[in-house]
C-alpha cells in the first residue's frame, strides 16, 4: 500500500512540475511576443513622430538639431505648404481622384465577386486564375503601355481617366478578397428571397450587399489608401495643376530643399499622411473582419 501511494504521488508530482513548466513555457513566449510588437510598433510610429515634431518647427530648429523638441508651434508651416504649394488644390484632386475610383471600382467588383461565389459558368475557373494572375502584375509593369494608350486616347492629363485606371488595377485583388468573403455568407437568405419573387439583382441589393458590408468596407479603405498614396501613375499621366498629392509632395520636396523651408515640406508630408490614418482609425473594425472572414474561410 505505501508503495503504492508512493507512485501515485510521485505521478502527481512528475505531472505538477511539468504543468508548471509548460505555462512558464508559455508565458515566456507571451512575453516575446509581446516584447517584439512593442519594438515593431514603436519601430513604425517614430519615423511619423518625428515628422509630426519637425512639422511643428522652424527650419533653423530642423537645421540645428533633428531630434530637438520644438520650442514653439510653427503652425505657418502648414500655411505655407497649403497655400503657396498648392497643397489645397493637389489635395482636392486627391480627393476626386479617390472617390471617382471606388465608385468605379465597386460597380465593377460587386456584382463580379457575386457571380464568382455563387455560379458556375463556362470560363468560371478560368477567370478566377485569371484574377490571381493579376494580382502580380503592379501598375508599374503596365505604364508604358498606358501612357501610350492614352497618348491615341488623348487622355493625358485627365483626372477621369486616371481614376478608370485605378479601378481598374483595383479589380483582380478586390473581386478576389470580396468573392471570398461572400462565399462565407449562407444561402438560405438568397433561396428565401427567391421564394418571395426576387429577381438576382434585387437579392444582390438589398441581401448581398447589406450582408457583405465588412467585406466591402475592406476593399474600399485599402484600395483608398493605395489610391490616396499612388505615386508612379499619377506621376506620369498628370501634370501642371491636375497632380495629386504625392506627386504634389515630390514638386514640393524638389522646390523646399533648394529654398531650405523644410518646415513647410515635413508640414506637407503630415497633410498626406492624416487622411490614411484617419481612414484606418474608422474603419479598422471592419478591416480586420472582413480580411478575417475572407481570408481564413476564402
Amino acid at each position: 500500500m505505501e508503495n503504492s501511494i508512493d507512485v501515485k504521488s510521485m505521478k502527481t508530482g512528475v505531472a505538477t512540475a511539468y504543468a508548471r513548466r509548460l505555462r512558464a513555457k508559455r508565458i515566456a513566449v507571451k512575453w516575446i511576443i509581446r516584447i517584439f510588437l512593442i519594438a515593431y510598433t514603436a519601430i513604425i510610429l517614430y519615423p511619423f513622430f518625428w515628422n509630426v515634431m519637425s512639422s511643428l518647427k522652424t527650419t533653423e530648429e530642423i537645421l540645428i538639431s533633428l531630434t530637438s523638441w520644438p520650442q514653439g508651434l510653427a503652425l505657418d508651416n502648414f500655411a505655407r505648404a497649403w497655400d503657396r504649394a498648392n497643397m489645397g488644390g493637389y489635395a482636392f484632386n486627391s480627393i476626386f481622384v479617390v472617390a471617382l475610383s471606388l465608385c468605379l471600382l465597386l460597380i465593377f467588383t460587386v456584382p463580379m465577386s457575386y457571380a464568382l461565389a455563387r455560379y458556375k459558368f463556362f470560363g468560371h475557373k478560368a477567370l478566377e486564375l485569371l484574377f490571381a494572375m493579376c494580382l502580380f502584375i503592379q501598375s508599374v509593369y503596365i505604364m508604358i503601355p498606358l501612357y501610350g494608350l492614352l497618348w491615341n486616347l488623348n487622355m493625358l492629363n485627365n483626372l477621369w481617366a486616371l481614376s478608370l485606371v485605378y479601378a481598374a488595377t483595383g479589380v483582380p485583388f478586390s473581386s478576389f478578397l470580396l468573392a471570398s468573403y461572400m462565399r462565407t455568407l449562407s444561402r438560405n437568405y438568397e433561396e428565401a428571397a427567391r421564394i418571395d419573387g426576387c429577381t438576382n439583382i434585387q437579392i444582390l441589393l438589398k441581401i448581398i450587399v447589406p450582408m457583405s458590408k465588412p467585406g466591402i468596407v475592406t476593399i474600399s479603405m485599402l484600395n483608398a489608401m493605395g489610391f490616396w498614396n499612388e505615386f508612379p501613375l499619377a506621376l506620369v499621366m498628370l501634370s501642371g495643376n491636375n497632380r495629386t498629392l504625392p506627386v504634389g509632395v515630390a514638386n514640393l520636396f524638389e522646390v523646399q530643399r533648394r529654398a531650405t523651408d523644410f518646415g513647410a515640406l515635413y508640414a506637407a508630408l503630415l497633410i498626406v499622411l492624416v487622411p490614411t490614418l484617419i481612414i484606418y482609425l474608422v474603419g479598422q473594425r471592419h478591416l480586420i473582419k472582413g480580411i478575417q472572414a475572407g481570408g481564413l474561410k476564402g
